[in-house]
């Protein structure tokens, strides 16, 4: 243990040992000022400000006080990105604004290179100085948290490059601003997802209201990307029906081109390739700003945390450990693709009976799929009751987090399902159609309610002990003969050939049934993420929504309840993953 000892300063005094010259009262502070300093000894050597530790009087309130000035600021700053970020995106969708798309684009690009700036100059300054960083959260960004990172982000460069050489052939008749973002965005992400890889574990200790304020500016970005990416992915796969009036889906701006573009020419042949192209890439950009925010939340709630000790807890994967749960879901997934390639292509055709028969396999499909999961996840629950796992204990903001957007995310598909059901029990459930439809989304809350308690449970429990060895007898008959060869008889777990392995069995039957649960659930998920992410809409395709309600509130809840629907599935691949491995 080390001794501080600050000098002397005003209105405070030094923690040393001599005070023969000094008062009762002054020696008193002393000896609470030397117990302070322990306590500082024996947590890392740093404060919560990460600051050499001080003895001074009041100094725990001049801290917290910059601390909540230091939250305050960065909120003050999330929320006016956004707000104006909302602001001009709403005002680029409608007509009768003066608002366009390149005003949305400079504001982006604006905020996107302030963002960049801020991420290079916490490596290149925080992140070197001596104890800036000294705790790392064991839960926070996961290794396959961050490889889906890379993923998506790899995914939404493809994006901005094929963004680039479609608006680089209208480049004579449009805004140069619009090729001048993606541009800027490929920079971003590449910079961000470097930032994220090395440091999504940060307890960042120094200057932590600079990097307060400046994970916020990066959350608020995030959202007006993801905000932006949805806005134009739920236009561009929004249809208007033909015989719809003039004063109710006409007054969206639907499409750039028809717009600005009607009488520009492409100087390539490429371009409605490269269109096309872009579009189909939307749902991994979707996909890439939310988990950005994700992680760099965990990082902003992180700040100045103090962990004990590094956790951690060895979890692994093994294919040997699982295999019903994984075969079964490949086969829900390869008929979900099945379906939804059929669907796309029989929805498209102008036959109405075709549409129908489209219609029919697909929530036929979805009815099948929702009712397996809804078995699978509620003997998962069953299972949970019979498990005698101990609850985390410690606050962990990941946890937290992960409860919060399960149950949030979740509420864009209640929405959807709720006015699908109102909707259909109006139209007096007429029709085969319609009947699957009211099934589909009375099976699907069902689901959700089962998944959510399912998915909560298993975050919230604590991973089995792994053993490292197992005792195996290789011959029974020489132990029974000679006790004393029972040591030589006795070989390591990871020594043993596989087959041997797999018939010893290494789990028990809680764990390997919630492993075969977590997997199928796992694909069913992936399923039920690719199939809305690029590009079904039954809720547009079946009428009876717009009929109820007309097509301006059908499309306005439709096209805010489907991207959080989309999220959903796909952080519940994240947390079924982490469930399976921690079970």
């Amino acid at each position: 243990m080390r001794w501080y000892a600050p000098q002397k300063a005003s209105g405070s005094y030094s923690c040393s040992g001599n005070s023969g010259n000094m008062s009762a009262k002054e020696d008193l502070e002393i000896n609470e000022c030397q117990i302070s300093t322990i306590q500082v000894a024996t947590h890392e050597e740093t404060t919560a400000t990460g600051d050499s530790p001080e003895c001074a009087r009041g100094g725990a309130v001049k801290v917290e006080k910059g601390r909540d000035w230091g939250w305050l600021l960065s909120g003050f700053i999330c929320l006016n990105v956004l707000l104006l970020g909302i602001v001009l995106i709403s005002g680029s969708v409608f007509n009768g604004t003066q608002i366009s798309a390149s005003h949305l684009q400079i504001f982006l690009i604006l905020i996107v290179f302030l963002t960049t700036i801020w991420m290079v100059y916490y490596k290149a300054h925080t992140a070197r100085l001596y104890s800036a960083v000294l705790y790392k959260d064991s839960h926070a960004g996961p290794v396959w948290l961050r490889a889906g990172l890379v993923l998506f982000g790899i995914c939404s460069v493809i994006m901005d490059i094929f963004k680039i050489i479609y608006y680089v052939g209208y480049a004579e008749c449009e805004s140069p601003v619009k090729i001048v973002f993606p541009i800027v965005q490929v920079v971003f992400v590449i910079v961000q997802t470097y930032f994220l890889w090395v440091h999504a574990k940060d307890c960042v200790q120094l200057q932590q209201n600079i990097t307060r304020c400046g994970l916020m500016l990066t959350l608020s970005t995030n959202l007006v990307v993801w905000m932006t990416a949805v806005t134009e992915e739920s236009l561009h796969q929004t249809i208007i029906p033909s015989n719809s009036s003039s004063n109710t889906p006409h007054s969206f701006n639907l499409t750039e081109k028809s717009a600005a573009m009607s009488d520009c020419k492409c100087s390539h042949d490429v371009c409605n390739d490269f269109e096309k192209a872009y579009y189909y890439t939307y749902p991994f950009n979707i996909e890439y700003s939310l988990f950005a925010s994700a992680m760099t939340y965990v990082m902003w709630k992180n700040i100045g945390r103090q962990m004990d000790e590094y956790h951690n807890h060895h979890l692994r994967f093994s294919m040997w450990d699982v295999l019903v749960g994984p075969v079964a879901g490949l086969i829900i997934l390869v008929v979900g693709l099945g379906t939804f390639v059929v669907y796309e292509v029989d929805v498209s055709k102008e036959d109405p009976i075709k549409k129908m028969e489209a219609l029919t396999i697909y929530y036929s499909t979805n009815i099948v799929t929702i009712l397996l999961m809804s078995i699978a996840t509620l003997s998962g629950c069953f299972i949970f009751q019979l498990d005698k796992r101990e609850h985390v204990s410690e606050k962990n903001p990941t946890r937290s987090l992960d409860v919060v957007l399960l149950v949030g995310a979740s509420l864009g598909q209640f929405l959807i399902c709720y006015f699908t059901i109102a909707s259909v029990l109006a139209s007096g459930v007429k029709g085969r159609v319609n009947r699957l439809s009211l099934v589909s989304s009375l099976l699907t809350v069902i689901q959700l309610c089962l998944q959510n308690a399912f998915l909560i449970k298993g975050l919230h429990r604590e991973p089995f002990k792994e053993t490292h060895t197992a005792t195996v007898f290789a011959n029974a008959r020489v132990v029974q003969r000679d006790p004393e060869r029972r040591a030589s008889s006795i070989v390591p777990a990871h020594a043993l050939p596989i087959s041997l392995t797999l018939f010893l069995g290494r789990l028990s039957w809680k764990r390997r049934i919630l492993k075969e649960i977590c997997a199928f659930l796992l694909l069913c998920n992936v399923i039920l993420w690719i199939i809305p992410a690029f590009g079904a809409r039954p809720q547009f395709d079946d009428t009876v929504g717009s009929d109820i309600y007309q097509f301006q509130t059908w499309v306005a809840v439709v096209n805010i309840g489907m991207p959080f629907g989309i999220f959903y599935r796909m952080h519940s691949v994240a947390s079924f993953f982490e469930v399976c491995l921690a079970s």
